[in-house]
């Protein structure tokens, strides 16, 4: 039985310790005692939530899988709030509750135990940053938000978490803060997501309007009962959530942000590129499987959207010369496989390649950054080579990455990219096509990478040549030109130092390549859950799918089905698989390893300088986002800004004037000419009238006497007139 409150620190003990060390990052003085009190606090609480974790999974495995294990901690936002009393707000209720079934497990995994070994990796890299425990603190609070959006048992919950590793990303890619190129990358990543998470949000709210809830359970629970009832709104709940999935998996069109994350230091890399923050993406479409699979359509998008980004983004990747850039571009066309097996229906297979991309990635990406590390903050691939005769242990662990990441049995990529193509195959030809070139350009240009880095002669002597007796400008290399990186690749690394004296490379520390050999054994032995239990006849589930299967729920009384192929079919697929993996890597070792001068790649680069040209600038995407969007933004907040001075201030201050002079002027006239004018005539009156009475009252006593004699003669004669 799993203990809920264990399972509570799992997400707990990461976000203890950003806290802790958040405070000391501010409070407490930079000395080595420092530092390791900072390792003892990020690396305690993630290895003892990696150890939490797992035995909450095997407590769960023990239980029996076939159920969701699902907790309610309290009552987030309490149903009928107020005094509502009908309609789907009196049923409003969000429970901040954890939910443990095969899916959240895996990643659950995944994420404790790849970041954790990010965490000890990133000890040895990062020892001289002045940013040390800062660093940490943004490593574990990013721990923490992506085990909450796993965990979370609805919606809501898991939005908090995608918000959380968004805010995270934003630190981590702007970790160099002081330098332009750090923080405008950690900006496009922040709004390239938000703009996705509009999207996201929109469909949750539509969930909630359709479901009356957005509890998983009872969400998935409604499609088995129902059917095909809500086959009419699941698409554009699904199309909604994709927009979301896009920005956060870095898909067409709002992939721009990832590799610019490369602005950060490679443990952030390796963290957000491998383990965390871009597989929530494919989790979230997983995890919603019932959902998509109620509209055929938003399916087609997500497998048509999935294989264009991964062609798209592996062409881009042939041409880069930056180590970090070529991993990121290989990053962003793997999701794109991912999203794919999604969009096929092979959503065992997406989350499958999602745990070997996990391994190998992660490998991948330290490796790159043991390379750096070794080479003195140097990313420029044409200035390395020659790297295995000093850093055994690195080419070891990345060359056994590099060939699962090609597809070669039996490491973990084959296994999981294989599934993907024979999905497919099954689903649609055109986009098997589609997939099997960009595992071709994911073979060679990952090889590529291998062989100028580390065969052939060291030519980090050398600032800008290729080699000694090349000489400068020697001709466009379709696979890579001569110019210089750009301010963000020359010196996302600050924390190492760019020398541009002769710089010998140099092994990493142990604990920096003890966590590379860990990640490179798994990259070999974790496709092994996915070998079929009857290759060749029978049963031809894998042990993972079985695994998965529970979150397949029925939608009606139509159960899921995984795709099976004819044995003849299955074989041929494997061979293809197979075939254009060596042939990647034959042609990458061909131009770059047996011809020294890499005559091929540069002739080809000149012929076709404009393909050349186009794939260096990454089609021109950031330019046409810069000219049209970014651009057209800027201008409508000009113009917009322009309205509300000279307009809508206009009409303001034209109401003020007529306030002013009509009202102000007129009522300060008609109260000083006539409300005025009204009160002193009344009294001036009052002042004339008893001026002429005033001579009345003169005090002589003769005076009225006089009068009083006048009025009774007065009297008398009017009396005798009326009389006669």
């Amino acid at each position: 039985m799993v203990n809920p409150w264990l399972l509570l620190l799992v997400p707990l003990l990461p976000a203890l310790g950003a806290a802790i060390n958040g405070f000391r990052a501010f409070w407490w003085p930079k000395t080595p005692k420092n530092r390791a009190i900072t390792n003892a606090i990020a690396i305690g609480s993630t290895a003892l939530s990696a150890l939490l974790a797992a035995y909450s999974v095997l407590s769960y495995v023990r239980g029996g899988t076939e159920h969701a294990f699902q907790h309610v901690y309290y009552s987030w936002i309490p149903a009928g709030i107020g005094q509502v009393t009908g309609g789907f707000i009196s049923n409003f209720g969000i429970d901040f509750a954890f939910r443990l079934d095969p899916l959240s497990c895996t990643m659950l995994l995944i994420v404790t135990w790849v970041g954790c070994l990010i965490h000890i990796y990133a000890t040895g890299y990062m020892s001289h940053d002045t940013g040390y425990t800062r660093f940490f603190t943004y490593l574990n609070l990013f721990m923490f938000m992506m085990l909450l959006l796993v965990l979370g048992a609805n919606y809501m919950v898991m939005f908090v978490g995608w918000e959380g590793v968004g805010l995270c990303s934003y630190l981590l890619i702007g970790f160099y803060y002081d330098k332009n190129f750090a923080a405008e990358a950690g900006k496009k990543a922040f709004i390239a997501n938000r703009v996705g998470d509009f999207g996201f949000i929109l469909g949750i709210f539509l969930i909630f309007n359709t479901f009356g809830t957005s509890d998983y359970g009872r969400v998935f629970a409604q499609i088995t009962a129902h059917g095909h009832a809500y086959a009419g709104v699941a698409t554009a709940i699904c199309l909604l959530l994709f927009v979301g999935a896009c920005g956060k998996s870095a898909q067409i069109p709002l992939y721009v942000w990832l590799p610019d994350a490369m602005a950060g230091p490679t443990p952030v890399s390796a963290l957000i590129h491998a383990a965390t923050m871009v597989t929530a993406g494919v989790y979230m479409v997983v995890r919603s499987n019932a959902l998509f699979r109620l509209s055929p359509t938003a399916m087609a998008v997500v497998a048509i959207i999935g294989a264009v980004t991964a062609i798209f983004a592996a062409s881009i990747g042939l041409v880069q010369n930056d180590i970090k850039k070529v991993l990121a571009y290989s990053t962003v066309s793997q999701l794109g496989f991912m999203f794919l097996a999604a969009g096929v229906g092979a959503f065992t297979a997406a989350i499958f390649h999602v745990m070997t991309h996990a391994f190998f990635k992660a490998c991948l990406f330290l490796g790159a950054g043991s390379v750096i590390h070794g080479c003195g903050g140097e990313q420029d691939m044409r200035k390395m080579g020659g790297l295995r005769e000093y850093m055994p242990k690195t080419h070891a662990t990345m060359l056994l990455a590099t060939i699962a990441i090609s597809g070669i049995p039996p490491l973990a990529g084959f296994f999981s990219k294989d599934e993907i193509l024979g999905n497919a195959f099954g689903y649609s030809i055109p986009l098997w096509l589609i997939a099997v070139v960009a595992a071709t350009f994911t073979a060679f240009y990952m090889f590529r990478l291998y062989y100028m880095t580390f065969r052939g002669k060291y030519r980090g002597a050398h600032v800008e040549g290729i080699e000694e007796s090349e000489p400068k400008h020697a001709g466009h290399d379709l696979i890579g030109s001569h110019t210089h990186l750009d301010q963000g690749d020359q010196h996302s690394d600050k924390g190492h130092g760019h020398h541009d004296d002769v710089h010998l490379p140099h092994e990493s520390p142990a604990s920096m390549t003890g966590v590379l050999w860990i990640l490179a054994i798994l990259s070999v032995i974790g496709g092994l859950v996915g070998f079929p239990t009857g290759l060749f006849g029978g049963a031809k589930e894998t042990i993972f799918q079985r695994w998965l299967e529970p979150i397949l729920v029925p939608i009606g009384d139509h159960h899921f089905h995984f795709h099976e192929a004819s044995k003849s079919t299955e074989v041929v697929l494997i061979l293809v698989s197979i075939g254009v993996a060596v042939f990647g890597i034959a042609l990458a070792r061909r131009w770059y390893f047996s011809d020294p001068s890499w005559s091929t790649p540069k002739r080809l680069g000149t012929n076709f300088s404009f393909i050349h040209q186009v794939l260096e600038n990454k089609y021109y995407v950031d330019e046409i986002y810069n000219a049209t969007a970014i651009g057209g933004t800027v201008k409508l907040a000009r113009a917009l800004s322009w309205f509300d001075a000279n307009i809508l201030d206009g009409l303001v201050n034209l109401v003020r004037h007529i306030t002013v002079i009509v009202l102000g002027h007129g009522s300060s006239m008609f109260d000083k000419y006539v409300v005025d004018g009204a009160v002193n005539g009344v009294g001036a009156g009052a002042r004339e009238g008893s001026s002429a009475l005033r001579r009345m009252q003169s005090g002589f006593v003769q005076n009225y006497a006089l009068v009083m004699g006048g009025g009774i003669v007065l009297l008398a004669a009017v009396y005798m007139f009326t009389k006669a």
